[in-house]
């Protein structure tokens, strides 16, 4: 049975492993993710997946204020792709964002991450724009996807 919970700091271990299997060539370092923990509640959601004491997943938003949020990162362990795992992250940050009041919510997907550009394409994220050069040291294009809520 998997679960969604907040994410705690001592889960930083486990979504390092999962960071770097996922995304060696521009992972996030514990300092970007102590630094995206250091703001307020007000301004972030971070969630996990857990079956048992195993971590599957976790996903981020950011409330910036105004009318948009900001899907900031989502990733799904590659033994349990296809369960819907990054799908419930998804829903569930969404549907957040429209409890918060929030009109919208953008994303950057990796250009060459056709898997995840599907994902959000099935849950009515369209593709509005592109981000050159936006994943470093890769060099890779990002898409920006936008779903509006309501």
């Amino acid at each position: 049975m998997v679960r969604l919970r907040e994410m705690k700091r001592a889960d930083m271990a486990a979504i390092m492993a999962l960071e770097e299997e996922l995304f060696p060539e521009d992972a996030w370092t514990p300092e970007m993710f102590a630094a995206e923990f250091a703001q307020p509640l007000s301004r972030r959601l971070y969630l996990v997946a857990e079956a048992g004491n195993a971590l599957l997943g976790y996903a981020g938003m950011m409330f910036s204020g105004g009318s948009q949020a900001d899907v900031v990162t989502l990733a799904v362990s590659p033994g349990r792709w296809g369960e819907g795992i990054g799908t419930a992250l998804l829903l569930a940050l969404v549907d957040e964002a429209g409890k918060r009041g929030y009109e919208e919510v953008l994303l950057e997907v990796r250009e060459d991450n056709p898997r995840a550009r599907r994902l959000y394409l099935r849950h009515g994220f369209d593709e509005v724009g592109i981000r050159r050069g936006y994943y470093q040291p890769s060099g890779v294009d990002a898409v920006v996807m936008r779903k509006v809520l309501g």
